[in-house]
């Protein structure tokens, strides 16, 4: 046995691994995981600790989930993978026939690639080259403020300017950014009670500036993730559509998070009954078991990719690409939608949240609550007259979720706002202790000095 066998894996880990979103001179060390199952975690000391983020919201049906263990083994016996240029495999087309079968209506084609970044870095690129193959030099994007698409290069540029950024920014292209509904921190002023979604006049007015110059506008429909769990009013994502389609542009709909359910429906688009022209899917597509993005688009996009000329063809790809594995978990994942109620759990889980959030409203530190589908949000203040906080920077983040990891709870705070999306299959109970630990936690609450 060599010294460093003996000691434990964080220690281990902390000798060679650099881990992401980590300033790991001041990090504490990484919880050590040994196994999971359902919604719990077992460290290697001996904890269980309720996965309160569904692991970086990819995980919908719990750890370790029979029929998915069982399609992931089953499938490793058949193929493990193949080059997806030339070949096809029979989960890569069956993955695709039942997506296009849930699919808001005319999104008919399936581009496979490896993750939430590189399914919105194929959908700026399609739509792109989508304009430029039909002979129109379309180089204008508008994408919206609080927005976070990935950290690819391309989906950083339809991103919000922020930390994720600020490195970055001479390699970024230049985009247009325009309002969007943050009906807490509203920029025009105004009360939800009175708002008629008047921050659609700047999309209007950005894309009456730039007629037939505009290639797309990209939005995460209903719920924008890392820019402040941000739940907007449903109106808002159907004026995206009316107006894309009123100045003939396309509309794509980053649903990396919001896919699968998350938002109560098994798409946000289908809070406006929209279709978008283009759709990003990613994270809870496999269920959290193996990397797999797709890029859904329709027949028209892709008919001007058809040519004898080569120049037309899309000239993207990955190494594992539609790989076997992660699509036949995929499909298994679908089944378990139909099988086992799945979105009418997640409206269950929704009802309980409010019934249990809303009441936080009149703690001294929670500036506001949202609730949409299987996810709670808390914005949290030094004190609810004022909302003056320093954002994802805010070390009250840092804080809770020590404090949260103490009592068996994995949060991790987007700063001075905390959300609770745990996997579908959590039970009553268990929300409700997790609840419990967050009113515990509010109570004593001491908001750290600057």
């Amino acid at each position: 046995m060599t010294a460093t066998s003996t000691l434990n894996l964080a220690a281990r880990d902390q000798r060679h691994l650099w881990h992401p979103y980590t300033q790991m001179l001041t990090a504490p060390p990484p919880l050590a995981i040994v196994r999971a199952k359902g919604v719990y975690l077992y460290t290697e000391d001996g904890r269980k600790v309720l996965d309160g983020i569904s692991s970086w919201w990819v995980n919908i049906h719990g750890h370790s989930h029979p029929r998915l263990n069982k399609a992931l083994t089953r499938q490793a016996g058949d193929l493990e993978h193949v080059v997806f240029a030339g070949c096809t495999h029979r989960p890569a087309v069956e993955l695709a026939e039942g997506l296009v079968s849930i699919l808001p209506k005319g999104l008919t084609r399936i581009f496979y690639s490896d993750n939430g970044s590189t399914a919105v870095e194929v959908a700026v690129k399609m739509a792109y080259q989508y304009w430029k193959n039909r002979g129109q030099n379309r180089r204008t994007f508008i994408a919206l403020n609080n927005a976070y698409h990935g950290d690819t290069v391309g989906a950083m540029s339809v991103s919000e300017d922020s930390v994720f950024t600020l490195n970055f920014q001479r390699f970024l292209f230049p985009v247009t950014r325009v309002m969007s509904p943050h009906c807490y921190h509203c920029p025009l002023g105004l009360k939800r009670e009175t708002c008629r979604i008047d921050c659609l006049r700047d999309l209007e007015n950005a894309l009456q500036k730039k007629p037939k110059s505009v290639a797309a506008v990209i939005v995460e429909p209903m719920l924008q993730g890392a820019g402040g769990m941000i739940v907007w009013p449903k109106e808002f994502l159907t004026g995206v559509r009316e107006l894309c389609d009123r100045y003939d542009t396309l509309m794509i709909a980053d649903e990396v998070l919001t896919g699968f359910g998350r938002t109560g429906r098994m798409f946000a688009c289908e809070y406006g009954e929209v279709s978008p022209d283009i759709i990003c899917l990613s994270k809870a597509l496999t269920a959290g078991y193996l990397p797999l993005g797709a890029t859904a688009t329709t027949e028209r996009i892709y008919d001007a990719f058809r040519s004898p000329d080569p120049v037309k063809t899309f000239f993207h790809g990955h190494s594992y690409t539609a790989n076997p594995l992660a699509c036949a978990v995929a499909l298994e994942s679908l089944k378990i939608f139909s099988d086992d109620g799945v979105l009418e759990r997640v409206r269950a889980l929704e009802h309980q949240l409010r019934r249990r959030l809303e009441s936080l409203k009149s703690f001294p530190h929670v500036g506001d609550v949202r609730v949409i589908g299987g996810v709670g949000i808390l914005d949290l203040v030094r004190d609810n007259r004022s909302a003056s906080v320093d954002g994802y920077l805010d070390n009250i983040g840092p804080r809770l979720s020590a404090a949260f990891l103490d009592r068996g709870l994995l949060l991790r705070p987007l700063g001075n706002v905390l959300y609770f999306m745990p996997p579908y299959v959590i039970t009553e109970s268990q929300v409700n202790w997790a609840i419990d630990q967050i009113v515990e936690m509010l109570e004593g609450l001491e908001w750290p000095q600057d």
